[in-house]
């Protein structure tokens, strides 16, 4: 089968035909996959920047961690489900033998293996899941939609670190799916305003539009940040920032338009150290937290809202290519003007 697959620690990606997975383990379903989407985690993978070395180890790898599919084999001990299933599954299976795992806080187990980046993934027509990591869809889901369970979910998750209630104001930086995440959640919880900041973005401001933010800035507009946000504030800092650029410098830019006591929550993966003022962060009782990944409440949230509301999601899916279009997929993505490439190997 077809199969888009990192090689080697450096940039790029592969097309390569690789053997259809075996059986699956007792534990384990065979997806035939419907979709799947380019996330930014995968951009990082093909540039190959820094953050991702623990792949080294583990190359070569089929890519592709966030998507949907049908299980076509299900192993000996799996129950709970048929053959014919429409499934996504959470990318990150734990050990559950670990401390952390037996301590109920599987999400931090350092043992964990991660469909698309630690093992092979869905970039291809078929990937095998641990069946405790998939969760079963409405038949009548839209399976191109289903593939944005996972951005989804880790928007929902920031939104929770980030305890966003009714009538605060949240600044979302980055436009990109998971800003656009991080966007609906906080929509979803009551937010009065969410303003969405981004660079060059105009085609992806367009979109958070679309999904809920109430006001948008473009930093290339050479604006002063903080007086923009305080006349859209009524001269106010705001309750709540959260950041998902990946870009460093995101964090002290987050930090200057952020209120006394107020919450910054770094969701972006980033390449190099952040370097940001502590002392005013100290002075100001201000709070920086990390979201990473999701949990599963989030999983089953979103895939509720989604079978239910399916258009609200629609905005989203920018385009569907092939496999063979891979990587036609990850140089749109790094133009900034799409949000979600969605790749269909069949």
């Amino acid at each position: 089968m077809l199969a888009v697959r990192k090689t080697s620690a450096s940039p790029g990606v592969t097309l390569d035909h690789i053997q259809e997975p075996k059986s699956p383990e007792s534990d384990q379903v065979l997806i035939e996959v419907e979709a799947a989407g380019i996330c930014g985690s995968d951009v990082h993978v093909y540039e190959w920047t820094k953050g991702y070395e623990f792949m080294q180890s583990k190359l070569p790898v089929t890519l592709g961690h966030e998507f949907s599919g049908r299980i076509v084999k299900i192993g000996s001990s799996v129950s709970g489900f048929e053959e014919g299933d429409l499934v996504t599954a959470m990318p990150s299976a734990s050990c559950m033998r670990c401390s952390d795992c037996v301590g109920g806080a599987p999400h931090f187990c350092l043992h964990r293996q991660t469909i698309g980046l630690t093992k092979n993934g869905a970039f291809a027509r078929f990937v095998i899941a641990p069946s405790m990591s998939c969760l079963k869809l409405a038949p009548s889901t839209n399976p191109v939609l289903a593939a944005l369970i996972e951005p989804l979910a880790v928007g929902d998750h920031a939104a929770n670190v980030a305890d966003v209630k009714a009538g605060d104001t949240v600044v979302v930086l980055g436009p990109g799916t998971i800003g656009q995440s991080i966007i609906c959640a906080a929509k979803w919880r009551g937010a009065s305003r969410i303003i969405v900041v981004g660079m060059n973005d105009a085609s992806r401001l367009a979109i958070a539009h679309a999904m809920g933010a109430t006001h948008s800035i473009d930093l290339s507009a050479n604006i002063d940040l903080t007086a923009q946000i305080k006349d859209i504030n009524n001269g106010r800092l705001v309750d709540i920032v959260i950041e998902a650029t990946g870009h460093a410098s995101s964090v002290q830019t987050g930090l200057d338009v952020l209120k006394r006591g107020g919450v910054l929550v770094c969701a972006g993966i980033h390449s190099i150290p952040a370097s940001f003022d502590l002392t005013s962060l100290v002075r100001n009782s201000q709070q920086i937290r990390g979201a990473h990944s999701s949990r599963r409440r989030s999983w089953e949230i979103i895939a509720d809202r989604l079978s239910r509301d399916p258009d609200v999601f629609k905005p989203m899916v920018s385009i569907e290519l092939g496999l063979k279009d891979a990587v036609m997929g990850f140089e749109k993505c790094l133009t900034r003007e799409v949000s979600k490439v969605i790749l269909r190997p069949n």
